[in-house]
């Protein structure tokens, strides 16, 4: 498998494969691919954390992390991450989250915060936001609402993250 940084040639496969991946998610509002097309046009994207996951050279999963606001720290948003459908289960996932953890850390960022799955992110060392002092700017159940520190020296946030103005959310 390769992980790369996606390029502009791979937007149409790129949507393609995340209407597939939230097709039978449990959680969806069916519009990631369009939440991914307003980002990349927006102030929070970071082409270097958009990336692809390849098999046979045949993209089989994405993820990207844009910036968001806790304060005065700028902090990452993961969303979305998504894999075909055949190619669940498989640890596709996990090897993006940690590619772009990698990435992510050598950029100087200090968190990633996702709203997702409690049994799924924490695989990838994902705890309760309100560990860190980050709180959500909606109700959701802690649980769901999580974030991974990139190093093991992090400064101390506190407050309510602020997202990108494409997610909508104020």
């Amino acid at each position: 498998m390769l992980i790369r940084k996606q390029t502009t040639k791979d937007d149409e496969i790129i949507h393609t494969v995340i209407k597939a991946a939230f097709e039978q998610a449990e959680h969806t509002d069916g519009n990631e691919h369009e939440l991914v097309k307003a980002l990349k046009k927006g102030e929070a994207f970071i082409k270097d954390l958009s990336l692809v996951a390849e098999i046979d050279g045949k993209i089989v999963g994405y993820i990207l992390f844009t910036e968001a606001k806790v304060g005065r720290e700028t902090v990452l948003a993961l969303a979305p991450l998504a894999v075909l459908p055949d190619y669940q289960r498989s640890g596709i996932g996990l090897a993006l989250i940690n590619e772009g953890h990698n990435r992510a850390r050598e950029l100087g960022y200090d968190y990633s915060v996702v709203l997702g799955s409690e049994t799924y992110y924490p695989k990838a060392g994902y705890l309760p936001a309100a560990t860190f002092g980050i709180k959500p700017p909606f109700e959701v159940p802690s649980e769901n609402f999580m974030a991974y520190p990139l190093k093991e020296e992090v400064p101390k946030v506190c407050g309510t993250i602020k997202y990108a103005k494409e997610f909508g959310i104020d």
